[in-house]
């Protein structure tokens, strides 16, 4: 065979079996069964060659490897339209993965269409986790929907069936006429879009040349107002950013009490997902999830790129993705008057007596804390001597790089630039920052000097942060009195972060230790009381003396135990402005 009419066989080849540029892979969710909770789910392959690997993501939504596919059941395949001989056995290779293999002699044609079906089962509330019960649907399509992972590119829609009579859906994506259906450019861009089914509420507002959907799952709570924060909000973040980066921007909430969520926002590239019990705690939330439509979903660091979804995807920049997007929620609550500049100060005064309060500060950095994001789904890392949180940490070190840079510019830049321009260098060109080393050169970029001592001592390093040095550049000063507060002698697992209610750590000692508590013991009661959503709350209200009495389960049995209240003596945190500021003080305070 010469080499000229090789190479037409092998292009013709190419043409014939190689699935085809333009091929749309088909979803359809039935929710015929929402009492049960099963999502059923068919997913048409076109062009599916030889042999088809699918799988389901193993982590979505938080950085957790959760294991969907312990979900799935029944996973069938067949080639439609043919005989029943035509049905496929798909073999599981792994715990996410499957591979189908065509019938022998299939390959004598063109590669044909695959449909695999399977049902999931999901009942946990978003925004972190998909839901379908007969109230309404949630879903976060990558912990419901299987993927080709070489076609992740290719475009895909979703149909949504026996949808209950009344419901309604919605979802940031381009809708079909039918309004249960939804385009997507890609895998990744679907997944990146939740959907909402229900009876749910909407309102919509424009803002800078952008259109915004608030949609509320919720009982009796003022949706005008919340509406009106959010306008306040995408105003003042989408200006100081220079324009929004979409076109529609949807928010979703779920407002209600929500026991095993503890509140909390799941961030997309065109919308956000939140629970929150109040129409405040919405607001709170709100002002850092739309940040993330910049630092994180568009301004992201290169370790974070392309996503992988079969097993942790590590980086040290979430101090930075996680943590200054909080620093700009506060300064955000605090430019649009939705806060005082006095709840300000103590937010900012509380993320500081939470990190002084971890003896973990002393040895786990918070690019460390990043890297060991991965661990957080264990009770036993979420302790105070164990570590400390990006969040928190990022958050104090946003504020000081901010008055740093200040400082060092005579308040003519400050961090707002620097999130400019990494907006300009990398999110609007398709570039990745290189995690901390990123930042910091964006950060000496704008302020014109080294900040090499800064990020080696506070970012890799665990060095006792000066924060007095930090807050005297915009004239404040941080002030810390002593006070008595009660104490059980021990913590449980959510105190720090979450609502789980098993016990995390005691304190040696303590009566708690005394009594018999151990590590592991999952709280049933307190005083005759379910666990309540708050513990440290709950306990403020406790006075030294009195007896607590506990319900716990240990090993399947239910253990009763008695534990007097003592007290402990901390350190309380708040910072105020001094009364007589230089010029350079007060307009760095004042931000001007």
């Amino acid at each position: 065979m010469n080499r000229r009419l090789s190479l037409f066989i092998a292009f013709a080849a190419l043409l014939i079996f190689a699935p085809p540029a333009s091929a749309t892979i088909h979803y359809r969710i039935s929710l015929i069964n929402p009492a049960q909770h099963i999502f059923q789910v068919s997913m048409d392959v076109p062009a599916a060659g030889g042999e088809l690997i699918v799988a389901l993501p193993a982590w979505n939504a938080l950085y957790q490897i959760r294991d969907f596919a312990y979900r799935v059941r029944d996973v069938q395949a067949e080639i439609p339209g043919t005989t029943p001989d035509a049905i496929l056995h798909p073999e599981k290779i792994d715990k996410q993965t499957w591979r189908i293999a065509l019938p022998a002699g299939s390959t004598s044609s063109a590669p044909p269409d695959v449909r695999i079906t399977y049902s999931i089962v999901w009942d946990d509330p978003g925004p972190f986790d998909s839901q379908l019960n007969p109230s309404h649907a949630f879903v976060n399509f990558a912990e419901v929907l299987m993927y080709v992972p070489n076609r992740r590119a290719e475009p895909c829609d979703v149909a949504f069936e026996n949808v209950p009579s009344g419901w309604r859906a919605i979802a940031e994506l381009p809708a079909g006429p039918d309004g249960v259906s939804f385009d997507a450019a890609s895998y990744d861009a679907l997944v990146d879009a939740p959907a909402e089914l229900g009876n749910f509420k909407e309102r919509d507002f424009d803002e800078s040349g952008a259109h915004f959907r608030v949609v509320l799952d919720a009982g009796n709570f003022d949706f005008a107002a919340l509406t009106h924060n959010l306008q306040r909000i995408t105003s003042s973040e989408v200006r100081m950013m220079g324009g929004p980066p979409f076109r529609e921007y949807t928010f979703f909430f779920h407002i209600g009490d929500y026991p095993d969520v503890g509140g909390g926002g799941m961030e997309h590239a065109n919308g956000t997902a939140i629970a929150a019990s109040s129409i405040e705690e919405a607001t709170d939330i709100a002002a850092h999830e739309f940040f993330h439509a910049w630092n994180v979903k568009r301004i992201r660091p290169l370790s974070l790129a392309p996503v992988d979804y079969t097993r942790e995807q590590y980086t040290r920049a979430l101090w930075f993705a996680e943590g200054v997007t909080s620093t700009y929620a506060s300064y955000t609550l605090e430019r649009t008057g939705l806060w005082s500049r006095q709840q300000f100060y103590a937010d900012l005064a509380r993320q500081i007596a939470q990190l002084e309060s971890l003896p973990a500060r002393h040895w786990q950095s918070v690019e460390e804390s990043s890297l060991d994001a991965w661990l957080e789904k264990y009770t036993a890392y979420r302790v105070p001597a164990r570590s400390i949180s990006y969040y928190n940490k990022g958050q104090i070190e946003g504020v000081l790089l901010d008055l740093a840079i200040r400082s060092a510019t005579q308040n003519r830049q400050s961090l707002d630039d620097v999130l400019r321009l990494m907006n300009r260098e990398y999110a609007e060109k398709g570039k990745f920052y290189d995690d901390s080393n990123g930042v910091r050169a964006a950060v000496e970029q704008v302020a014109g000097k080294s900040f090499e001592d800064f990020f080696r001592r506070y970012v890799s390093g665990t060095d006792e942060i000066p924060y007095q040095d930090f807050l005297s550049l915009a004239g404040l000063d941080l002030q810390i009195a002593k006070q008595v507060t009660p104490t059980l002698g021990f913590w449980p697992g959510g105190a720090f972060g979450g609502r789980e209610s098993s016990v995390a750590t005691i304190e040696p000692g303590s009566a708690a230790e005394s009594a018999g508590i151990m590590p592991g013991d999952d709280i049933l009661a307190l005083d005759g009381q379910p666990f309540p959503a708050n513990f440290t709350t709950w306990l403020s209200a406790r006075t030294p003396g009195e007896t607590v009495k506990l319900l716990v389960r240990r090993d399947g049995r239910e253990l009763n135990f008695s534990i007097p209240v003592a007290s402990h003596e901390d350190d309380r945190y708040s910072i105020v402005e001094a009364p007589h500021p230089t010029d350079i003080q007060r307009r760095i305070r004042e931000g001007v």
